[in-house]
């Protein structure tokens, strides 16, 4: 500053000075506000679930992808099913928050049109209220997807609230896994939540005997594509912000289900992600399928969940 600068002169730059770091700081502070805001909007769920997959199952068999997505979670091996330990009423529960007697879907025939038990709460047209409808009504731009290889699965679902719906046909789940990869991507920046089943392992226990080699082999080809997938992930960068659940229906026995022995009703139950505790392979905490939809509604921040959702979120899982 030359020494025929007037006190104004300076007066000015310095106020010019304090404007332009004030307007530095505003800017600083509204781009991390847009980061915050981008981070708690983009929480991303993957359902992985897998039919007929008993705790039984997992002891007796080689899964290191399984292993290595949740080595950082935790896995329960002694959540229980509803009852019956049938598949339609037990994917109902993880996906409504309600047990049988609550959303009325007792059978694997059960169809809108045909059905004996009344849910105890229904939307508009009918249905139990899904974690689905409940994401999609508390948050209008989330994204929500489902796939699936047994065609009586979402029966009832309504897919009002589902934006892609995927069916492939004769056990086969490898092109729903890479339509999940290409939904996710698309949908990143949204809120989104992928239900990505098969029914492979149920029917290879149907058809050669729960626990048979190849029943383990359903398991064990399965887990090769769950890696596969977790990679594709992570060559995206969509996986250090995704929480995981791995979720199954019920066990078997023999070349059957549906009834109270251990190995129809004790599954395995596994979840990680960003607010979720490394608790390995734990017993601390009771676990029931109509828990589920719960872990997911406070995963998603969701308040003011249906009257009728009976299940609860363990809160010893959380950090």
């Amino acid at each position: 500053m030359g020494p025929n600068c007037s006190g104004d002169a300076v007066s000015e730059i310095l106020l010019k000075n304090i404007i332009y770091n004030t307007m530095k700081i505003r800017v600083l502070i509204v781009a991390l506000f847009i980061l915050v805001y981008v981070n708690v909007n983009a929480q991303r769920v993957v359902i992985i679930g897998l039919d007929g997959f008993s705790t039984e199952g997992f002891n007796g068999s080689k899964h290191p992808n399984i292993d290595r997505l949740f080595e950082k979670g935790l896995i329960t091996l002694t959540n229980r099913p509803v009852m019956p330990s049938i598949t339609l009423p037990n994917w109902t529960s993880h996906l409504t928050g309600q047990g049988p007697e609550e959303h009325g879907i007792t059978a694997n025939n059960w169809t809108m049109e045909n059905h004996t038990l009344k849910a105890i709460e229904t939307d508009e047209q009918g249905y139990s209220p899904s974690i689905f409808k409940v994401l999609k009504d508390k948050k209008n731009n989330a994204k929500t997807a489902f796939y699936y290889n047994w065609a009586e699965l979402i029966n009832p679902i309504n897919k009002k609230y589902l934006d892609e719906v995927s069916f492939e046909e004769g056990d086969r789940y490898k092109d729903n896994y890479a339509k999940a990869l290409k939904f996710i991507e698309k949908n990143k920046n949204d809120p989104t939540l992928v239900f990505l089943y098969s029914v492979h392992t149920d029917h290879a226990g149907h058809e050669y005997g729960w626990m048979s080699p190849q029943y383990i082999t359903a398991i064990e080809e399965v887990d090769v594509e769950i890696g596969n997938f977790i990679n594709k992930l992570k060559e995206q960068k969509l996986y250090d912000d995704t929480y995981f659940l791995f979720i199954t229906d019920h066990g078997g026995i023999k070349k059957g289900h549906g009834g109270v022995t251990m190995n129809e009703m004790q599954i395995p139950w596994a979840i990680t992600g960003p607010k979720i505790k490394n608790l390995g392979l734990t017993d601390q905490f009771f676990n029931s399928n109509k828990n589920t939809s719960l872990v997911l509604a406070k995963l998603f921040g969701l308040k003011n969940i249906p009257k009728s959702w009976t299940g609860i979120a363990p809160t010893v899982i959380f950090k």
